[in-house]
């Protein structure tokens, strides 16, 4: 059962988190609780609109070891025909807006207007 927190910024351990990972429910999405969470292993991911925001921590975590991440030929050979470019922190707005509005695509989506505001 997720513990129910205030807008105190107080997570419980990550080690009461249920079988699924969810830890707790309620608390506010601004950005020193992200902050926080993203700290300590918790991320939000919002259950509907009638629930309060859900911030789970599951274990295993996926994590990709950036010193130990392995770039295939293949991979390799796609980024150097130019097809694609990578950037860092552009139009990250614009981008997460986007990502939630796959109109087709995605039935519902965790980036709501709330989400898009704490990020």
């Amino acid at each position: 059962m997720a513990t129910s927190i205030s807008p105190s910024l107080v997570f419980p351990p990550v080690e009461e988190s249920d079988k699924d990972g969810l830890l707790a429910l309620g608390g506010v999405l601004r950005p020193e609780w992200l902050l926080d969470a993203y700290s300590h292993g918790i991320f939000p991911w919002p259950m509907g609109d009638e629930t309060p925001m859900a911030w789970w921590s599951p274990d295993p975590r996926g994590i990709l070891p950036l010193d130990r991440f392995h770039v295939s030929r293949r991979l390799r050979r796609t980024i150097r025909q130019g097809r694609f470019e990578v950037t860092c922190d552009r139009a990250f707005r614009d981008v997460m807006v986007g990502c939630g509005s796959a109109a087709g695509r995605i039935a519902n989506t965790w980036v709501t207007p709330a989400m898009v505001e704490a990020y």
